[in-house]
Parts: C-alpha cells; structure tokens; sequence
C-alpha cells in the first residue's frame, strides 16, 4: 500500500470535495480517499499493483479537476523533489510563467482570470492564488504567446506583472504599479465628482435656485455626464467585454449595466423628449443617478487600496529586512558583493549595526544579535564562536565572522516568507459557504434585476418606464459579491502576518480557524517544558563542608568528560567563572557558590562505566583521590550514604539525577542534575487550564519522574515512558476521545505525532523535520505563545464571522429594499445613488474590521 498527498487543481467548494472523494473511493485499488479544500490536495492510499497514480490523475480528470502526480502524471505537469515539497516544474516543451495580478481580490476575481484563460489554446493548467494576487501559468509557445496570456488577463480587467528578477524587484514593480493606479482613480475621482457636483445641482432647478440656468439644460447635463460615464468610469466596462466575449459576469458588469441604463434613458429622452413625454408629464432624467454612482464607487474602491496596502505591509516589511550586499574574505581580501552570489561555505564578515546577510555559524568573534523580527524577542542575544547566526537580523555591537550555512530560498528569513504568503494563500473552511455564495452572486442578482423591471413595468404606478429603471439600477449598484470575497482572506492575511510579526508563523488557514476549537495541549517534555538539556541545579554539603569546595573538585574531576552531566558541572563552572549575573536556577544553589572557580590539576583519570568516575587531584598542599557517582560507586569504594539517603531521595523525587562526591574516602556532598523547567512553562500551563483546556505531558521518562516534573509545572494528566513511534498513538488515543488536540514538541521524534495532530506546534529552536511537520511554528520557543495563538485563533473568527455576517447581512436585506419589495406597504423605494454609497461601504466596512488585526489588543484580546 503506498500512502501519498497530492495537489488537486479546481477545487472551488465543498461539493468539489465529495465528488473527488467519491469517484477516488470508487476506483479498483485505492483503500481510501480524503479531499481537503483548504488545501486543495487529497490524500489518497492506494495498492500499486493494481491502479498506478496516473490512473488517479485520469480518475480525478474525469470529472473536471487536475490532479499533480510523479513522472506518469497528466500531460504538461510533473513534479520534482526539492526541499522535501513538490514543485511544479513544466513538461519538455512546455512554459511556465509566473503573474502578480493586481485587482484580483476575491474569489470571483480568480475565477473571472480563470476563465479568460481557458478560452486560449494552449493553456496547459494555471494555478489562482486571490489573496496574494498570484497565477502559475503553464503554456505552450508553440500555441499562444505570452503576450496573449497578458492581454486576456487585462481585458478581464486586471494588471498583470511578470514576476521576474528578485523578490524585491517584483515588489518594487508591483508598488510603482499600484502607486500609478491610485493616482489616476484620484484624479478621476476629483474630476469626477467636481462635474458630479455640477451635475447633480442642474439636475434640480426646484431645491436649486441659484444655479445658473444654462446649467438646468439637458444638452449641458449630457455634456458634462458623458466623460463621467465614459472616461472616469471606464474600468467598469471590463464587465461588458466579459459578458459578451466570456460569457461570464463580475461586480463591473453590474455597475456598467446600470450606470448605461440610466445614462442612455437620459440620452434619450435628451435627444428625443417627445417619445417619452406622456400628456403633459416631463420624462425625469437620470443623469445625476449614474454620474453620482460611479463617482461613488471609484471613492471606495480608493479607499479599499489604501486600506489593502496596510493589510499586506507584514510581507513587505519581511521582504525589506533583506541585505543586497554582503562583505566575504576571499584570498585573504575582503570584498563586497551582491547576496545573490554568496554560497554556501562563503566567510562573510559583519559590522556593528549592520544586517546579518545569510543564515550561518560564527568561526571568529562574539556579539549581541537583535533578532527581533523573526523570534519577536525584544532583547538582543549573545552569541559566540559556534554560535548560529539568522540572515537579515541585526548586529548591535562587535564584528564577527562567520560561515554561510544557507543561503536564497533556503535561509530562515525565505521560508518565514514562504510561510506567512502560503498561509495567506490559503483557504479556511468557514470560506467554503461564501465562496459557494459568490459563485452564483452575479447571475442571481441579475436576474432579480431583471424581474425587477418587469414587474415593475408591467404592475407600477406612472411612470411605470421610470420605476422599472430606478428599481432595476438599484438592484445592480447595490449588490455586492466583494463583501463577500473579502470576508474570510482579508481577516487571515492581516491576522497571519500580525502573528508572524510577533514569532509566530501559521502554516495554512485551517490551523488558524482550528487552533481555538483545541481542548487538549500535549507538550513533549524535553526541550517544549524543559530546557532540553541538564543544568546543575543543587549542590548539598554534608557534614559542614563548603558547597563552593564541592563544586571545585566536582568541576575538577569533569573537566576531561564528555558526558552531559559533566557539561552540566563544568558549564555552572564557568558561568561563574565568567562572573554571570544569572547563575543557573536551584533550590540549595546559593551566593556561596558564586566565588571564581579554578580548577584543580587532573591526574589518572578514568571513567567508571554505568557509575561514575575517579581521579586524582593535585590542591594547593596535597594530592588527593576523588570519586563522583552514583550509590553503587560509593557502596564499591567501601562508603555508606544510609546518613544521606533522606536529602538524596528528596531530589530524586524532584526528578532530577543525583551524583555523589567522596574525597579521600569521606562523602563531602551531592550534586543535583537536571533538565531544569523553561521559566514560562508553569505560567504557560496555568493559562492553558484557566482556558479549560486539558494539558498532557509526554515522555520517555519513567513514571516517578515524570511525575515529579509534571507536579513542579502543574500538569495533572502524564503520559510516561512513551517510546519515540508510540508518540503518535498517544495523540491518537486522546482524539478517539473526541478531542481537538494540539501537539507541541521539538524533536524529530515528535514530526509523526505533529502530523497526526489537529494542530502542531513546534518550537523554533527545535529541528527543521518538526517545524516542515507542524501547523504552527514558535520562532522564539516561548510556551507563553501558545495561549496567545488560542486568543489570535479566536479573535480571527470572530472578526471572519462578523463580516461574513454584515456581508450576507447587507446583500440579503438590501437587494431586496432595492427591488421595491418595500413599496407596496411604506411607499419607500431605495434611491440608486444610495445604493452606490451602500455598496461602497459594505466592502470597506470589511477590509477596516479585519485590519483592526494588526493591532496586539485586537489580535490576543
């Protein structure tokens, strides 16, 4: 049986997912088949011998979708390996091209694109990403050339740019783009609304009595609406090359369908009024309603760019922290050149106040590195010779040099990016009914216009021509599928960048929609609660010795060993040594043992296995014979620890690893080992309960303990000596339960139970196999994050499901009133100039919710 996920092209809702599921299900071979719509993939577990993954591509093609699969995969796509994910690599023969493309914002814009696409031959898949105005195209040369993909993209009413170059230069492209864009809908929009204003105070001679009366002429009206109708508002006539030449309609074919009907009605009854006159009733004119209207919207969708702009900055502001230069020493020289050339094994030197260029490991120097923007950590860290170093972070004070470990897409600061843009680009499910919505907004809302006016016609009160007109431009201008596209992206890419500007990187939307439903934290113990390695954390002195004594010759006797409790000792020791202000953390540890330590001479050394080990040390006066172990290595020497048992079973039972010390054949005292606890794991584990959520620890440790480590933390519920691949299981166990669990580990031991989670989170310190397998990375490993992801989880729903709310809201109450439902019973009919500021507002209500986001109070409240 083969067990593999695979990127499915097409899916647009969830009916999309039952019919691949189905049809999967039902193919000879496969055991089982799960569609995600989120992420647009299926995993599928399948019997090779009987149905080959090309089979399932042909499956899955049968019934509208593209399937990516290995090298027998459908035509024009295959898939090679790097990093550990797929990439789409084009066939022999084939393109690929990669688009930014601007104005694509919602749902139905992907679709519009998608399908000006798909009336060229040629076109062998394409890949729409909304929220960050992204299309992959592969095409044939041969049959269309790129600048026919270009052009059917812009006479669907969108911008596309090339992204060629570095990742900066496309940003740069894009800004001058947008920045061009905005300035002409400013100065349409002040022009536009200085002839409105004109316009609107000659349209009523009877409220205006002031207004010059060449002004109330018709023929001057027509003048003056014409370059508002055609010029100022001409983007919206996309909208008409899509019906007519796609067959399929957006928000543009709406506004251009009303904003026309209005203004040739005026025409026409301007050119020939006699036709309309009836008796002694002037025909009224309309050239106000569609002047005013498109003005209006031009207003808010400038408004929605300003705010979009703001809602994309955590990219940019990622994407801007990236050196250009780097300093490398080549042939003993130093020399400047572009990042783009620094490979891997390159020296690189680096200046106070200067940007770390690449990821690598300090060979020469030490220095106090802000790493602010990746692990959201306010203070600067100490790092050097051996110490990591992050690309683009800052260096405060020293100079170093250091050794390139990666570099482009492979450094810390890419894959942040690669991160927050996917999890941007990604679907949440509670997007699945505002997307199904959309889909058949347009044509609904047509339709009711279109009913509209002929009920209207046929059943009004005189005029019955212009109740039909008014009704049916009200019904247009109001309707809103933008709203509704909004609602969900919009709210997840500022919560995700906010998160990621705060060390926090979410994965996909799911996760973010998921993380507030969890009941159930498991954290693995070392490295997640723990530090991840032993400290030294007591020191007892038996019979009035001195602690600072039996620290010395502890140190002493270690001084030639490997092992990690050695380190443990020497590392105290030299943090002493080195005057620390923080020596490490223990009950019995205390300013006795803050003297300089200076070791003693170490002679015939050796280690006892599975005890401790022995030596001979040379003091000021004297040559003595130490020994360091455990109760066994004191019983083999001829010593009793009966006296001592009581404080040796008290720090067992805390536990930690107890060494004890005999000098010339006389117990002086015992040294306490242990992976001590991460100064935030109780407050963490404290706020995880107060939130009603049950917290698990995990590990391999014996039962005693980890439950001693459990208690010191406040964790009740343990699950002890758990081998490495029974990790998953346990996390299986709890969701057979009917929790939402969420998994937190470090290790590459924790990847299988990160997957199997509802939720992973891995710590950032930890290995890149179980950040590639969690939802959620901690840059900064603070378990205090954890809580705070929960709030941002749920304060991203909330703010998702108050637009979806006012969006659903808006349409459904106001389409109506549009219509004249409203008539009949209060004589109220909506006029369609209000309708246009209606509409305006509705789109940037949702945008300015969801920026409100960005904001640490909004997005942890």
């Amino acid at each position: 049986m083969k067990k593999e996920t695979y990127k499915i092209h097409g899916m647009h809702c969830a009916s999309c997912v039952a019919v691949i599921e189905r049809v999967l299900s039902k193919t000879a071979g496969v055991h089982s088949a799960s569609a995600n719509f989120a992420s647009e993939s299926a995993l599928v577990e399948f019997d090779e011998k009987i149905v080959s993954e090309s089979d399932l591509a042909k499956t899955v093609a049968s019934v509208g979708y593209h399937m990516e699969v290995g090298a027998g995969e459908m035509p024009a796509m295959r898939h090679a390996p790097q990093n550990g994910k797929k990439e789409i690599i084009p066939e022999k023969g084939m393109r690929i091209i990669s688009l930014k493309v601007l104005g694509m914002d919602s749902p139905h814009c992907a679709m519009m694109v998608e399908n000006a696409l798909k009336t060229l031959d040629g076109i062998a898949n394409s890949d729409i990403d909304f929220s960050n105005q992204r299309a992959k195209i592969v095409f044939s040369p041969k049959k269309v050339a790129k600048e026919e993909i270009f052009r059917v993209i812009t006479d669907a009413g969108y911008t596309p740019i090339e992204e060629t170059g570095d990742v900066e230069e496309v940003l740069d492209r894009e800004k001058t783009e947008r920045e061009k864009s905005t300035r002409t809908l400013k100065m349409k929009i002040i022009i536009g609304g200085i002839l409105s204003i004109f316009i609107f105070l000659g349209s009523f001679p009877e409220w205006f009595s002031f207004v010059p009366k060449f002004l109330n002429n018709n023929w001057i009206l027509l003048l003056l609406t014409t370059p508002v109708q055609f010029w100022i508002g001409s983007q919206f006539y996309g909208g008409l090359k899509l019906l007519f030449k796609y067959r399929t309609a957006d928000m543009n074919t709406l506004i251009s369908i009303g904003t026309l009907a209005a203004y040739f009605y005026s025409a026409a009854v301007t050119i020939v009024p006699s036709f309309f006159t009836n008796g002694d009733i002037m025909p009224a004119i309309y050239f106000d309603t569609s002047a005013i209207i498109i003005v209006l919207i031009l207003l808010g969708k400038y408004f929605e760019a300003l705010m979009k702009g703001r809602a994309s900055e955590a990219i940019k502001k990622l994407i801007g922290l990236q050196p250009k230069t780097a300093n490398i020493i080549k042939n003993g020289k130093e020399t400047e050149i572009p990042i783009s050339e620094v490979v891997v094994g390159d020296a690189i030197v680096v200046r106070p106040g200067e940007r770390i260029p690449v990821d690598g490991k300090i060979i020469d120097g030490d220095s106090e590195i802000d790493e602010s923007m990746v692990t959201g950590e306010s203070m600067p860290v100490h790092k050097k010779t051996g110490s990591l170093v992050i690309g683009s972070t800052i260096n405060k004070f020293g100079t170093f040099t250091f050794q390139a470990t990666k570099v482009g897409k492979d450094t810390v600061l890419s894959h942040i990016i690669k991160m927050v843009e996917e999890a941007q680009g990604s679907k949440a499910p509670i997007q699945r009914l505002a997307d199904t919505v959309s889909s058949y907004f347009v044509p609904v809302v047509f339709a009711i216009a279109v009913l509209s006016f002929i009920a209207w016609f046929v059943f009004g009160p005189q005029p019955t021509f212009t109740f039909a007109l008014v009704n049916f431009v009200a019904v247009l201008i109001i309707a809103c599928p933008c709203a509704l596209g909004l609602a969900t992206p919009m709210a997840i890419m500022v919560a995700s960048g906010s998160a990621a500007q705060r060390g926090i990187l979410v994965k996909d939307a799911t996760s973010l929609e998921i993380a507030n439903k969890i009941n159930a934290v498991i954290m693995d113990k070392t490295g997640t609660l723990t530090q991840g390695k032993p400290q030294l954390t007591d020191i007892v002195a038996f019979d009035n010795e001195q602690r600072a004594d039996i620290l010395n010759i502890a140190a002493s006797l270690e001084q030639r060993s490997e092992h990690p409790l050695a380190q443990a000792i020497l590392q105290h020791a030299a943090s002493l040594d080195q005057k620390s202000s923080h020596p490490l953390d223990g009950a019995i540890i205390d300013e006795a043992t803050k003297e300089k330590i200076e070791l003693y001479t170490l002679e015939d050394f050796g280690a006892i296995s599975g005890k401790g080990l022995r030596g001979f040390l040379k003091t000021q006066s004297r040559k003595v014979e130490a020994y360091l172990g455990n109760r066994a290595l004191m019983r083999d020497i001829g010593l009793d620890v009966s006296s001592h048992e009581r404080d040796i079973q008290k720090l067992e039972g805390e536990g930690k690893t107890v060494m004890l010390l005999a000098v010339d054949k006389k117990i002086m005292g015992a040294l306490a080992v242990a992976d001590v606890l991460k100064k935030e794991s109780i407050v963490a584990v404290r706020a995880l309960k107060k939130n009603n959520i049950d917290v698990w620890m995990l590990t391999g440790d014996n039962d005693r303990t980890a439950r001693a480590i459990a208690k010191e933390v406040g964790i009740d519920n343990v699950m002890s000596e758990v081998l490495p691949e029974k990790k998953s299981e346990k996390v299986r166990e709890l969701q057979k339960q009917g929790k939402i669990v969420a998994m937190i580990g470090d290790g590459i031991n924790d990847a299988p139970a990160l997957t199997q989670a509802n939720i992973g989170i891995a710590m950032g310190e930890g290995t890149d196999i179980a950040m590639e397998s969690a939802n959620i990375t901690l840059m900064r490993g603070d378990l205090m994050l954890i809580p705070e992801v929960i709030q941002i989880s749920k304060r991203t729903m909330n703010v998702i499901k108050q637009n979806l709310f006012w969006a659903f809201f808006y349409n459904v109450a106001f389409i109506p009133v549009a219509a004249g439902v409203l008539y009949p019973f209060f004589g109220i009919l909506l006029n369609p100039i209000f309708a246009g500021i209606a509409m305006a507002f509705s789109s940037i209500s949702v945008v300015g919710n969801s920026l409100r986001l960005k904001t640490k109070k909004d997005l942890t409240r």
